[in-house]
């Protein structure tokens, strides 16, 4: 319900101003039958002079009267008893919000100067909070006390607030002066000394750098080294912000809440503690304070509770103290998750997780609710922390710093060879956009590392090798960072955490694919079918194929050289030879982590080899692990989030023993992959490999002319290598045995040995 304004307009006696405490508040003092305290009025002293003020009520007042201060009645020319008009004053919030006002000071007193510095920053901190939502003019006089002195200030100055700033847009740079304007929390005020004045004054607000938002406009990510975050950045500034760059009364009005806490989360190295150690910079708040999760913790009862509670207490006396109109105070917490794990999972031998959290939660939003207090949390496993923190009031505002794409790579590594240019010291061949594109799925901090290896690469090139380590000064000088040294560097030395390993794949795929026959060409170019499917379908970001065959046929290695050819930032295998000895939840829990990073990234293709065994299937029984089962049937049908693409390639020599557990459903196609069957193909696979002469590979295929034969690839590659031990007359004899021996041959199929 809007509230009823009402037009007030008489005459009324000037009188003196009832308490020297009263006469600091810079307010004309009225009856409250009169007036309410925080109303504005204009006092018309002459018909061509008025003066605005902002008014408070004490019982002391007659009616009728209205009390002025000292250097009031010496600013508006006023007498005791005289009659002045007093109205209504109404504020345009658009156009009359200070936005830097311009103070001259002094000591109000000439016996009480000393020559102690005193910091302007905090002189205009504390008089924005003592004359908060206050009117001022041009040539005003008031008196203000701070650090136990008085001081007699003049207003010179008056510039307003830029409206865009006002309606959450970017500044645009327009200064428009006023006389009459209306002092609000984040107005910027500069203090400049009288003339002859023994006054000193320390620090920024003494001159005059215009800054009238909560951000600071100078703030620059590349100069303090934060690349790749700009939207992050935006949606929190947009999100925490926003309601602190209005005026209180405004954000009163609409009943909005500011919030409290953000929660930021991503793989390590992505810039989250960054991010802290640079806020205090951006911001024109309190220094914040920053604080690692282990640090709070204490093996005394109770202590970790008051840690909590201490960094706190200055925004719970200064709300107390002032109110709405309290500065902002930021609290940053490094490690969150040490502190605010899930109540009752369990606690340290201390006992204190538990209590912890809930002293927080009653500090951030609790009965006696703070609301000059910002939390910043971070943590790269958000799924430890306790879900009461996560609900809004508190950590409301839920942001992922993910790995950087291409563009937040460019000025990631612009950032950190920024000094190497501007020294000479990077060679021209060096192509920021290419290493940028070689170094997908590279946190912020590996990129960092990759810029130190080819660093310490190039400077390695000049030590010289000698009985003492000595450096060639002579070529020193001509060092210089090259394309080779980050490529060796990028192939050798930092490996992505979130990223491919080749070292994972190539030693399924360390013979290569041996194209034997029509069968795996098929295989491949169904492959490259998926890997477009993939790319390219928003329909289905989630793409699942099963290579079935039997053992020995090269699933594995045709699963590897698919994944190869995507050329995914992320390709990792899934493999039971990596999780030998894990019980069933330790098994479960490594698959998963395997799908939960393949999340983080845009383009991810996991593959799932010898599924039987992941499951510890045997036949004796039939016995199988349940829980990983029921892991793996969740896993492969799960959705990757929006915006990324997932391909799973699960490899299998048990079908049916699949199709029994249902688990076939789970994959969007299946691709057979069958044995080599004729002699045929055999020869062919023989030529291929190149490991028998010509004439050994002649007579083989004569031998084998017209016979059905049935045997894996791996299988085949094993047979050929033992035949090659013997002497170079009996190869062909004892590889023709080994096929019989390994039932390669069908049965009535006779060969000559």
């Amino acid at each position: 319900m809007a509230a009823r304004v009402v037009i007030f307009f008489k005459t009324m006696q000037a009188a003196r101003c009832p308490t020297d405490e009263l006469s600091l508040t810079n307010c004309a003092v009225v009856s409250e039958k009169d007036l309410q305290s925080g109303q504005h009025v204009t006092v018309k002293t002459t018909p061509n002079h008025k003066f605005v003020f902002t008014v408070k009520t004490h019982h002391t007042v007659s009616p009728g009267s209205i009390a002025f201060s000292l250097p009031q009645r010496k600013w508006a020319g006023l007498s005791i008893g005289q009659e002045v008009e007093v109205a209504n004053y109404n504020f345009d919030k658009s156009k009359q919000c200070i936005g830097a006002m311009t103070i001259e000071i002094d000591f109000l007193q000439k016996k009480s100067t000393d020559s102690s510095p005193y910091d302007s920053d905090k002189m205009a901190a504390e008089f924005i909070q003592q004359f908060n939502n206050q009117a001022f003019s041009v040539t005003q006089q008031l008196v203000f006390s701070f650090c136990d002195k008085l001081f007699g200030l003049m207003v010179k100055d008056i510039e307003a607030m830029d409206a865009s700033i006002l309606r959450g847009e970017t500044a645009s740079g327009k200064k428009q002066k006023i006389d009459i304007g209306l002092m609000v929390g984040n107005s910027q005020v500069i203090f400049e000394k009288a003339e002859s004045s023994s006054l000193t004054l320390v620090g920024k607000a003494k001159t005059k750098e215009a800054r009238q938002t909560i951000i600071n406009p100078e703030w620059n990510f590349e100069k303090m080294g934060i690349g790749g975050l700009d939207k992050e950045f935006s949606s929190i500034f947009r999100r925490a912000f926003a309601s602190r760059v209005f005026p209180p009364d405004i954000v009163e009005q609409m009943g909005c809440k500011h919030v409290k806490g953000i929660m930021l989360f991503g793989p390590p190295g992505c810039g989250k503690t960054l991010m802290a150690r640079q806020i205090g910079k951006m911001l024109n708040a309190r220094e914040p304070k920053v604080v690692n999760g282990p640090e709070i913790l204490n093996k005394y009862v109770g202590e970790s509770e008051a840690n909590i509670r201490k960094l706190f207490a200055d925004a719970e006396e200064e709300q107390k103290r002032l109110g709405a109109n309290s500065g902002l105070h930021i609290i940053i917490f490094d490690e969150l998750d040490a502190i605010c794990k899930q109540r009752g999972t369990g606690a340290s031998s201390t006992g204190v997780h538990d209590t912890v959290v809930n002293q927080l939660l009653s500090k951030i939003d609790g009965v006696e609710q703070l609301n000059n207090i910002l939390v910043i949390g971070m943590t790269n496993r958000p799924d430890l922390i306790d879900d009461a923190l996560m609900r809004p009031g508190r950590f409301e505002v839920k942001m992922e710093i993910s790995l950087p794409d291409e563009k937040g790579r460019v000025q990631i590594l612009t950032i950190h060879t920024n000094k190497m240019r501007s020294f000479n010291l990077l060679a021209p061949d060096v192509e920021i956009k290419e290493l940028a594109a070689e170094t997908k799925n590279y946190s912020g901090a590996e990129l960092e590392g990759l810029v130190r290896a080819a660093q310490s690469t190039a400077m390695n090139r000049h030590i010289k090798a000698t009985s003492t380590v000595e450096v060639d000064m002579e070529r020193a000088e001509k060092l210089q960072v090259t394309r080779s040294d980050f490529m060796g560097s990028l192939n050798n030395d930092i490996k992505p955490a979130f990223g491919t390993n080749q070292e994972d794949y190539s030693n399924y795929i360390m013979n290569g694919i041996i194209k034997w026959g029509d069968p795996v060409t098929h295989v491949l170019d169904d492959g490259e079918l998926l890997i477009q499917q993939t790319k390219n379908s928003d329909r289905t970001p989630l793409v699942a194929v099963l290579l079935e065959g039997p053992p020995h046929c090269g699933k594995t290695a045709l699963a590897a050289k698919i994944a190869e050819d995507s050329q995914f930032p992320f390709i990792k295998i899934c493999s039971p030879d990596k999780m030998i000895g894990y019980s069933e939840i330790a098994k479960c829990q490594a698959i998963k982590k395997v799908f939960d990073d393949a999340c983080k990234s845009q383009l991810s293709c996991v593959v799932v080899d010898d599924i039987e065994r992941l499951l510890d299937y045997v036949p004796i029984g039939p016995r199988f692990s349940n829980l990983v089962l029921q892991a793996l049937l969740v896993l492969l049908k799960r959705a990757p989030p929006k915006g990324r693409k997932l391909l799973i390639i699960g490899t299998t020599s048990r079908k049916d023993v699949l199709q029994e557990m249902e688990m076939l459903d789970a994959f969007s196609t299946t691709i057979h992959i069958p044995n080599i069957s004729t002699g045929e193909q055999l020869v062919d696979a023989l030529e291929l490999l190149g490991s028998f002469t010509d004439k050994e590979r002649a007579n083989i295929a004569h031998q084998l002319k017209g016979k059905r034969v049935w045997i894996g690839i791996k299988k085949l590659l094993v047979l050929i290598e033992m035949s090659l031990q013997m002497d170079q007359e009996y190869r062909v004899t004892k590889f023709l045995s080994l096929l019989r021996d390994e039932g390669a041959l069908n049965e009535g199929d006779q060969i000559r040995i």
